[in-house]
């Protein structure tokens, strides 16, 4: 089984999450996902989401601290989801994806979207409005 490194961001404005969904004829086809996508050899995590989400985008980023991670098998790969948080400038349109919106995060639950991105969303839960863990047990300095 391979093994597949994919970075993510957490765009939040006005209380909502930027999602993108993916475009047809691919896996997950129709599905609503955070941006990002896999890491190139020799690339740092934050190099390689800032390039997917100026590819995926069109936007400049900077990327702030590691939100959640989450592992998931699939049939024949297995993925390491990692999500950060992330600031973008400009204004993000869908340029590598099929679309984008902005959702409210109690809509997140019922959006259809990859497995590997499900477990991410308790994190997200967790977040208070400035982007901020709110469960300080999870903190790293613990």
């Amino acid at each position: 089984m391979r093994s597949i490194h994919v970075v993510a961001a957490l765009i939040r404005r006005e209380g909502k999450v930027l999602l993108d969904r993916r475009p047809p004829g691919g896996r997950h086809a129709g599905l609503w996902e955070f941006p990002g996508g896999k890491r190139e050899p020799g690339e740092t995590d934050e190099q390689a989401l800032a390039r997917e989400l100026f590819e995926e985008l069109g936007v400049e980023s900077t990327i702030g601290p590691e939100v959640a991670r989450a592992e998931h098998d699939g049939a024949d790969v297995q993925i390491t989801l990692v999500l950060y948080l992330a600031e973008i400038r400009g204004v993000p349109v869908a340029v590598e994806v099929d679309a984008i919106e902005w959702f409210d995060l109690a809509a997140l639950e019922s959006l259809p979207m990859p497995p590997a991105d499900r477990p991410l969303l308790e994190a997200v839960r967790r977040m208070d409005p400035r982007g901020v863990a709110s469960d300080r047990s999870h903190s790293p300095d613990r």
